[in-house]
């Protein structure tokens, strides 16, 4: 597939879908969905980018839009600088994790969050429509942010409520980092968040050129280099970002990855760990996420709230309820005291706060979580999905059932997560053994009726 349209945004290959009147006809929608005049852009470094903004910004001069372009900058940057700034609107030029032959645009509203999914359906529903009006040969009107972004990421998150009481603590330590930040938007600005917490930092792959050095995607099978140099220099921990700097992934001090599962686990433990006020004592993960975020967060007599998979629905809830934090199993983090979106800044001061103020290495607080064991398979799916559901709710007994977003079965041994993909006729099963219980007769039934659902 070489075009994806979701609600966090497009992506498509460069050359096949991703062409220059694409970008005109969506970025025009969006202008004419939301009524935006002033609007901020970034990038996340791949060379695609620059045409991308060109384009990008000749077509919204052409409705008097002014573009205030913020260079190559993280998702989170952006979103920052929407959300403090007098901004209608932003625009991430990404592909996030996808290969260096993709790239895409990633919508925000006036708040700095992406949008939701009837915004988002208004956006298509007038670039499929074909009566969009716009010339991308327009001479661009832009402006650069008087504002310096990358500084400006860096203050906003150090100088966020318990973050600055750790600060000196975290000084004091004198870490000595790794960072991959796999030549893309996370190259300059985390070094420099790293060198303002006192930290020895040895930067691989922060060049900054979008040229990929490896699978984007932050996984353990793609990290091998950053592991390598972190139990090399003798490190106390590694951090990768993914191109556009909102998912973070760790590596110990012995040059272990860290699941991704417990990155948002270890926020919560550190920012749970600080607060007194159990009342407020309250996360917010989607439905696939490792039940390590409740383990974490009842250590510190905290709760954790579930809600559907997509930033902007854990975002949301996150409102709803008050949450003190949130994100996503991914590798993703939020902090509402610094701003409502993913950020691996936030992570990263976070884990080094928890890192410094316990006194511990990451390995120590890592292997305290129990052995929960997570398995993610797909399966091709053409069939009748409400059909599958009320197939799979009648046939495995004794569960907690939760329809909120796909399927969701809890017991006290496990639990399993079944989505449908918005984007290609597959089904997502997501499941995680919470003891010694075997769930394979289950996993089995499921895997069965799925085949014979039509």
């Amino acid at each position: 597939m070489s075009f994806v349209r979701s609600i966090s945004g497009i992506r498509a290959t460069l050359g096949d879908d991703m062409t220059p009147d694409m970008v005109a006809k969506y970025v025009l929608a969006f202008a004419k969905a939301t009524n935006f005049k002033k609007i901020a852009v970034g990038r996340d470094g791949r060379p695609s980018g620059a045409w991308i903004e060109k384009i990008l910004s000749s077509t919204l001069s052409s409705r008097d839009v002014e573009c205030n372009i913020l260079g190559i900058v993280p998702t989170p940057t952006v979103q920052l600088m929407v959300e403090k700034f007098d901004y209608d609107a932003g625009i991430v030029i990404t592909a996030s994790h996808n290969p260096e032959q993709w790239n895409g645009l990633k919508f925000l509203n006036s708040n700095g969050v992406f949008l939701n999914e009837t915004e988002n359906q208004k956006v298509w529903d007038l670039v499929d429509s074909g009566v969009l009006e716009g010339d991308s040969n327009n001479p661009a009107k832009v402006k650069f942010s008087e504002v310096e972004p990358i500084d400006f990421h860096i203050k906003s998150v150090t100088n966020s409520g318990y973050i600055a009481e750790r600060l000196e603590i975290i000084q004091s330590r004198k870490f000595k980092v790794v960072v991959d930040a796999v030549n893309a938007s996370g190259s300059v600005i985390i070094p420099k968040l790293l060198e303002s917490l006192g930290c020895e930092v040895i930067a691989i792959n922060c060049e900054g050129n979008g040229e990929f050095p490896h699978v984007p995607e932050p996984l353990p099978q793609y990290l091998t280099e950053l592991s390598a140099k972190v139990a090399e220099v003798g490190a106390d921990v590694g951090f990768a970002v993914d191109p556009d700097a909102d998912r973070l992934v760790l590596v110990d001090e012995s040059g272990t990855c860290v699941s991704e599962e417990k990155t948002i686990a270890l926020a919560i433990q550190s920012l749970m760990s600080a607060s007194n006020d159990e009342s407020k004592k309250i996360a917010v993960v989607n439905l696939s996420t490792s039940s390590y975020s409740e383990w974490a967060a009842s250590q510190f007599g905290g709760k954790v709230a579930r809600c559907p998979v997509g930033e902007i629905k854990v975002v949301s809830k996150m409102k709803e309820i008050g949450a003190l934090i949130g994100g996503e199993g991914s590798g993703g983090v939020i902090l509402p005291n610094c701003h409502y979106g993913r950020d691996s800044l936030v992570g990263i001061c976070l884990i080094l706060g928890l890192m410094a103020q316990s006194n511990r290495s990451l390995s120590e607080l890592s292997n305290d979580f129990p052995a929960y064991e997570m398995k993610k398979l797909k399966f091709d799916f053409e069939g009748n999905f409400e059909n599958l559901k009320s197939r799979i709710i009648e046939e495995i007994s004794s569960v907690r059932v939760n329809l909120e977003d796909g399927l969701r079965i809890d017991t006290d041994s496990f639990w399993i997560h079944i989505r449908k993909s918005n984007t290609e006729p597959i089904i997502r099963l997501i499941y995680e053994k919470l003891n010694d219980s075997n769930i394979d007769e289950t996993i089995d039934k499921i895997k069965s009726i799925i085949t014979d659902t039509k």
